[in-house]
């Protein structure tokens, strides 16, 4: 197993921040809201210095490295839905199955977007990529965990706690811009905000994810992996959803409303 790879490349070229290009990116990500490789361009523009050093951190215990080089796999293990399915009722890898089968979603999907950003961005074989990976492939497992859907506050929301996570400024920066637009263009009177806050504090209260044995924690009972994780409940989350409906308002087709 090859574990000898620089932290980063030498051809890497997006090591400080670059707040306008982000911008750029939020703009044509609010022009087209299923243009997912945007997301990848926002996150690499605004890395920043806590996320890398939370990265080198994961990265000098020897047990995360081999998480690291095992998880470029990871998006085959999520998509082996039949595998899944045999697991327990109500373990976390049967109700991811049943998340993305219902949304109509694959790990592969989300690699195929992040491959198109790649096309442009140039892969590097390194720490930064592999670390990358890793945070990609899980994304809709804290879906799960988390009790946030795919709408499009839930998806702020998920931002927001992975943001308290692993700090990347990029991810903590389409939560609180796309939180705007939403309120701004459609749910004004729901508490986006304080959903989206509320999933900022619960990421930081729980254990880091990230450094979970994916495998196990599949075959672990829902309840229980919340409780062990230490995941709050999103009550706020919640009371906007009510909020919108009381307008007349579908929060799962919440950007419809927006045009």
């Amino acid at each position: 197993m090859k574990t000898d790879l620089p932290f980063f490349h030498p051809d890497r070229k997006d090591r400080g921040t670059k707040p306008f290009k982000a911008y750029k990116h939020f703009r044509n990500l609010i022009a087209d809201k299923e243009d997912t490789e945007q997301v990848f361009h926002i996150v690499a523009a605004l890395r920043g210095r806590r996320y890398l050093n939370h990265m080198r951190r994961y990265w000098a215990r020897a047990q995360d490295q081999a998480s690291l080089f095992s998880g470029t796999e990871l998006h085959r293990l999520l998509d082996d839905h039949a595998t899944l399915k045999q697991l327990p009722a109500g373990s976390v890898g049967r109700a991811y199955v049943a998340f993305m089968e219902r949304e109509g979603l694959s790990a592969a999907g989300l690699q195929s977007e992040y491959d198109k950003f790649a096309d442009h961005a140039g892969r590097h074989d390194d720490v930064v990529e592999r670390y990358g990976d890793r945070l990609r492939d899980v994304h809709d497992l804290f879906h799960i965990l988390t009790g946030y859907g795919r709408d499009a506050l839930g998806e702020q929301c998920v931002l927001a706690f992975t943001y308290s996570q692993n700090h990347n400024l990029g991810v903590g920066f389409i939560a609180y811009a796309g939180g705007w637009e939403l309120k701004r263009r459609t749910a004004r009177n729901a508490p986006i905000f304080a959903a989206i806050n509320e999933g900022r504090k619960i990421g930081a209260a729980a254990a880091n994810l990230i450094e979970e044995d994916v495998v196990a924690l599949l075959r672990e009972p829902l309840v229980d992996a919340r409780k062990r994780l230490n995941i709050g409940d999103p009550v706020m989350y919640r009371k906007a959803h009510d909020a919108m409906r009381s307008a007349g308002i579908d929060p799962y087709n919440l950007l419809a409303v927006a045009g």
